[in-house]
């Protein structure tokens, strides 16, 4: 009995101290990751902080309800193009072709749908079905042929873009209906003001359930692991912050229902990530490839998926981009499209060396992104202001992922 009676002691003391960590504890735990090199969203909520205050003092519209709303909408279709571009920077791959596959998809559904009469649910079908088939076919050529996905991307953003002109055809634009589905989901459909609360409560209680079994597992392996004081002190906070954005959108036209199905997309890749087989796999290639190979992932498998999701999103991503400006022309997918997709995969914080990013990279990134050329548009300046500030920004971004990784290898070999 004596010889029991020591180890629930200690047990009961380690339990009141996990008890007592609270916000103290997880700001400890953040100033740890953050000198092992892991600083997590915030140098981009920071930023995002900054460019906020200086457009907001330049122009009081910037901060406006109406002028977010704008920010909002036209952040979704680079944003669901950038979510395909995490996946592929996980494993340490790229692809160049994103805009043009994805104005190759709009061109395709507008074809289909305007031109030729098809049912839009089948068009859209259609031109997922295709991307799909084009980033199989980058799966093959790096598997198979040992292509790099830089120069096969390159090639294929060459050959889509003239697919997409040979398809539009001499008229080379074709207006989508304004009273059709596709146009009315990307301008006009807005969630009705307490439906987006209780979104917006959904969204906050389905991260903290993340959170809680990642915890629970981590504490049944023995592995350190936030309290729940401190998982319940993030959620409520998490919660809070959604509802009053939540709230000062619907002071303006409110929240789009695109603007929903972009946040469910990068919830589900966040759930995809962290909480399956393919996502821990997907981090393991990207981390060292050779020791997944060795460790039985099926590499190869896992790259078909992530530049088949790349593709896929990027189709998606026109097809909103085009229903967006109910039209598909021989400008859609061109210009900045490309890279401001990479861009804000980057800025977001995800790892340009692989093995290190989340979904969340795609939308804050996007944000900074299209929160710059709003407000750079606000001030009645030109695209070469944005594209300096992008790059900046972009570079800052890039540096810091570089220390943070120097950072991480130090301290693993302290």
């Amino acid at each position: 009995m004596s010889d029991r009676q020591p180890a629930v002691a200690v047990d009961q003391t380690d339990e009141r101290l996990l008890q007592t960590r609270g916000v103290r504890g997880a700001l400890g735990s953040f100033l740890r990751s953050a000198r092992a090199g892991d600083v997590g969203p915030l140098p981009v909520i920071i930023g995002l902080l900054i460019i906020g205050t200086i457009f907001q003092s330049l122009n009081p519209i910037f901060l406006s309800s109406r002028n977010l709303v704008d920010i909002s909408m036209d952040s979704v279709a680079v944003g669901v193009i950038s979510l395909g571009i995490v996946c592929v920077l996980l494993v340490g791959e790229i692809d160049l072709s994103v805009g043009s596959v994805s104005g190759f998809a709009g061109a395709i559904v507008a074809v289909l749908f305007v031109r030729d009469g098809w049912n839009w649910i089948l068009a859209c079908l259609v031109a997922v079905g295709v991307a799909l088939l084009i980033g199989l076919l980058y799966g093959v050529l790096l598997t198979k042929f040992g292509m790099p996905s830089f120069v096969s991307s390159l090639a294929g953003l060459l050959a889509f873009l003239g697919l997409q002109l040979a398809i539009l055809g001499d008229q080379g634009s074709i207006n989508l209906p304004f009273d059709s589905a596709l146009v009315r989901f990307a301008q006009l459909d807005f969630v009705p003001a307490w439906l987006s609360y209780v979104l917006a409560a959904l969204a906050a209680l389905a991260l903290f359930a993340s959170g809680y079994d990642n915890m629970s597992r981590r504490r049944r392996a023995n592995l350190s692991s936030s309290s729940p004081q401190a998982l319940v002190v993030r959620s409520v906070a998490l919660l809070i912050g959604l509802e009053l954005v939540v709230w000062y959108l619907n002071q303006g036209r409110g929240v789009g229902w695109m603007v929903v199905f972009f946040a469910a997309l990068v919830l589900l890749f966040h759930y995809a990530f962290t909480r399956t087989g393919w996502g821990r796999s997907v981090m393991a290639v990207g981390g060292n490839v050779e020791a997944a190979r060795r460790s039985g992932i099926n590499v190869r498998n896992i790259y078909f998926s992530v530049f088949a999701l790349c593709s896929m999103m990027a189709a998606v991503g026109g097809i909103l981009a085009a229903s967006r400006l109910a039209s598909a022309n021989l400008s859609s997918g061109t210009g900045d499209v490309n890279l401001n997709a990479i861009a804000a995969a980057v800025i977001g914080g995800t790892s340009l060396f692989g093995g290190r990013g989340s979904a969340f990279s795609a939308l804050l990134g996007v944000l900074v992104i299209e929160s710059i050329a709003s407000g750079l548009t606000l001030l009645n300046l030109n695209s070469s202001y944005r594209f300096v500030i992008t790059g900046l920004v972009l570079a800052i971004a890039v540096a810091i992922d570089s220390l943070a990784r120097k950072s991480r290898a130090s301290h693993g070999r302290a």
